[in-house]
């Protein structure tokens, strides 16, 4: 298969979504089918490689993310020299429009998937009554493509209920290489002041209000007081940098660390050196990092929303969301019971271990092949002609 996805967002930059789809990418290539990202253009990005870039602007909502509107000639002709066979739109604006309209000209299928639930987000970003038309221009796009894949059941079943067709499941991996508590670094841990037995709790995502970060900050706060003097029994650090950061600081007690944002081994040893990790958002499809960490043999303390139950069953710890009391308390019983603690990381480290990155990525070219299949056959259905592979 020859498979062109589009996306707003792509590495370099550092989320859920833009990591997802580099790993994606990688899979076709060493499966040997070709693989070619349409994007928004970077200054950090590395020119190599087969991603074709667009210049943004700033969406004026979350000024970090840049949406681009490359003109319809731009996109049907780079997609037709290319020919791919099929083509996967990952998010429903910007690029991902132009791709779509793009391949319904071109007669080539078109499969989507659902990262992130920009309707919920609005409310976070005081244009909370744009929630409702939002899910029916998610639905409106989505049921365009012939496939919506979605990361947990959860999900499926939130969508399935709105109304979206053709949903199916693509569920997340991890990299048990990159991810692993040998990278454990003991120097790393002094740097950030905790000593063997202190315990490191750890924020891993972007630092935006979507994410519940000023609970996990509030949270902290408050055992820190609690505690007193014995506040010394851990360490609080936050990885990744975003809209919200000078907030946060402002928020945070004293002796919090802002490591901003990490990546490649500096990521994989932050990850590992820590002990806890707090995950308070109730957005998130999935949470990636929730796997990163548990396969961290990292305890996990999370907000109590069906979709992380769901990524982490019995290996974690729930709090009540939004609720920063109920988050202090569940993660003052983990430094005040180191078993209860080395117990909970052994059980997320078990669970980790389980998931295989090879295995969806089989579920999931499998279902393309079959998708591909379905268009051949149907050859001129949808009034354009289908481009062979």
């Amino acid at each position: 298969m020859r498979v062109a996805i589009f996306t707003d967002t792509y590495t370099p930059h550092v989320n859920g979504v833009a990591r997802t789809l580099a790993r994606l990418a990688t899979a076709l290539e060493k499966r040997g089918h070709g693989a070619r990202v349409f994007t928004v253009a970077d200054p950090r990005a590395d020119t190599s490689g087969d991603v074709v870039r667009w210049p943004g602007v700033p969406f004026w909502g979350y000024p970090e993310l840049k949406l681009a509107m490359p003109s319809s000639s731009s996109v049907l002709e780079r997609l037709q020299a290319w020919a791919p066979s099929l083509v996967h739109v990952a998010t429903p604006f910007g690029i991902g429009l132009a791709g779509t309209r793009a391949a319904k000209r071109l007669g080539i299928p078109v499969v989507s998937s659902y990262h992130t639930s920009f309707s919920e987000y609005a409310r976070f970003y005081g244009f909370g009554a744009l929630a409702a038309p939002g899910w029916s221009y998610l639905r409106w796009f989505h049921n365009r493509t012939r496939r919506t894949y979605v990361p947990t059941k959860t999900v499926s079943d939130d969508l399935a209920a709105r109304g979206f067709k053709n949903v199916r499941l693509w569920p997340r991996g991890i990299d048990a290489d990159v991810f692993n508590p040998r990278w454990r670094n003991q120097e790393l841990r002094r740097s950030w002041g905790a000593g063997p037995d202190t315990v490191v709790v750890a924020y891993v995502g972007r630092l935006a209000k979507e994410k519940g970060v000023d609970v996990a900050v509030d949270a902290v706060s408050a055992l820190r007081t609690r505690l007193g003097e014995r506040r010394r029994e851990f360490v609080f650090i936050l990885v990744g940098d975003g809209p919200h950061e000078q907030a946060l600081r402002a928020r945070a007690p004293d002796g919090t660390m802002f490591l901003g944002r990490l990546t490649g081994q500096s990521l994989s040893d932050a990850y590992a050196s820590a002990d806890v990790l707090l995950f308070p958002s109730t957005t998130d499809t999935f949470g990636n990092v929730l796997l990163e960490g548990m396969a961290s043999r990292l305890a996990a303390i999370a907000a109590d929303v069906p979709q992380s139950r769901e990524v982490c069953g019995a290996s974690a710890h729930f709090f009540h969301a939004d609720n920063a009391v109920d988050l202090s308390a569940q993660l003052g019983r983990l430094v005040e019971d180191r078993t209860a603690l080395e117990q909970l990381r052994d059980a997320a480290f078990t669970n980790a271990r389980t998931r295989d990155w090879d295995a969806v990525f089989d579920a999931l070219f499998a279902d393309y092949e079959s998708v591909c299949r379905a268009a051949a056959v149907a050859g001129d259905a949808d009034g354009v002609r289908v481009l062979s592979a």
